[in-house]
């Protein structure tokens, strides 16, 4: 009995040990933008609003954001189109050696990241003129989650029934209005998984807009956090808290809208 009460506490200690580390740097990013000085310790702050006001004079703080909403919004939606159509096809056609070719694809595009692969993207993207173009980036990103977004996506094909499909191709349904009538309702909420999934790895994405994107006006906000520091290369905590809050508020609220509506489940909305 001992034993177990000992190992109760010591359980439960654990958890809130784990809980406060999580815990104190998010309490941070949430006080420190309405404190006049904040430090990196967590203080009651003083409600202030100086630091929001440095954050829209920034010339480059508030279109960064729009910059990151722009590059993640277009890739999640190439992702989204191009992962539901490459899933559906591979979870209805038999090709020899389908499912070897999925976890190939997968496998690669683990082992190769973007860090691997930053000197032959770079290269790539010189030979086709898309240095400082937002549209090359998105393609460049869309292309690094597509095979992961494909085999997560096929596992929603999988679970969705053929006889809708087979029904409406009995009226005279066409291929792609089967998938955007018939499949794509029944997939909703994988795709939204995969447009939240694809939104959170762009917005984060710090290494390939750093390397495309020369011109700081089309630099996202993950670039434009690097140059919140002073001149003497210490971190502006005033800047950074505030503009790190302003940052995290749009994929914390897709996050809970998107769990709210559709959740999120590794298997389609109709079982067989």
């Amino acid at each position: 009995m001992t034993r177990f009460v000992l190992g109760r506490i010591g359980f439960y200690t654990l958890i809130a040990v784990l809980l406060a580390f999580f815990t104190v740097p998010l309490l941070w990013l949430v006080t420190a933008p309405f404190t006049s000085d904040p430090t990196y310790e967590v203080s009651v702050p003083d409600f202030t609003w100086e630091n929001f006001q440095a954050v829209v004079e920034h010339p480059y703080a508030l279109p960064s954001l729009y910059n990151s909403v722009l590059l993640s919004a277009g890739t999640a939606v190439l992702v989204v189109i191009l992962a539901a159509l490459a899933a559906y096809a591979l979870s209805r056609v038999r090709l020899p050696g389908r499912d070897a070719l999925l976890y190939a694809l997968l496998l690669l595009s683990s082992i190769i990241t973007g860090t691997a692969a930053m000197v032959p993207l770079f290269q790539l993207a010189v030979e086709l003129n898309l240095i400082d173009s937002q549209l090359g980036l998105i393609l460049i990103l869309t292309g690094g989650l597509l095979p992961a977004a494909i085999f997560m996506m096929k596992d929603f094909m999988d679970s969705t029934p053929k006889s809708y499909e087979e029904s409406a191709r009995v009226f005279g349904a066409s291929p792609l209005q089967i998938v955007r009538h018939v499949v794509v309702p029944l997939v909703r909420p994988g795709l939204a998984t995969i447009a939240v999934w694809a939104v959170a790895n762009v917005w984060g994405n710090f290494l390939m807009p750093y390397l495309l994107l020369s011109d700081v006006e089309k630099q996202p906000a993950a670039v434009i956090t690097y140059t919140l520091y002073t001149e003497g290369g210490q971190a502006n905590l005033r800047m950074l808290s505030t503009f790190g809050l302003l940052y995290s508020i749009p994929v914390v609220l897709m996050y809970l809208f998107v769990s709210k509506k559709y959740g999120f489940r590794f298997h389609g909305g109709i079982k067989r």
